[in-house]
């Protein structure tokens, strides 16, 4: 979530791809010279999809509940330990903000400023917010 969701697109990328959506036990398949060892976001087995999925499963679905196609992103100011990034929804002008706690043994506790208003939250370790006003 940090680096791909956050870190790529509060660097102005305009799409976010895992590597592979889906690959059997062994990593298979992948392309000549390409990550061997590389996850799918889903680990299939014959014609059936294994549980739990994996972590680039969850991370590409949770942006996409929230992100939604069209959405532009908005400046945010850069939080020690709280990587985060924000989008404007086009159809309901809805703003979205996507907190990272890096601190993984303690909560973080901070303000969210949108549409004249001001939010006093917190979220704990390791974990993952998203806030839409």
């Amino acid at each position: 979530m940090k680096n791909l969701i956050v870190g790529a697109t509060r660097n102005w990328a305009r799409t976010v791809l895992e590597w592979n959506l889906a690959a059997d036990r062994n990593l298979q398949p992948h392309t000549p010279g390409g990550c061997t060892l590389c996850l799918g976001a889903l680990t299939i087995d014959g014609n059936e999809i294994l549980t739990p999925r994996n972590p680039a499963y969850y991370i590409i679905a949770h942006a996409a509940k929230f992100v939604r196609p069209n959405s532009i992103r908005i400046g945010t100011n850069i939080v020690s330990g709280l990587p985060n990034v924000a989008f404007q929804r086009q159809e309901d002008k809805k703003n979205v903000l996507i907190v990272v706690n890096e601190n993984n043994s303690g909560q973080q506790t901070f303000q969210i400023q949108c549409n004249g208003k001001v939010y006093d939250t917190s979220l704990n370790g390791g974990s993952v917010g998203t806030y839409v006003c």
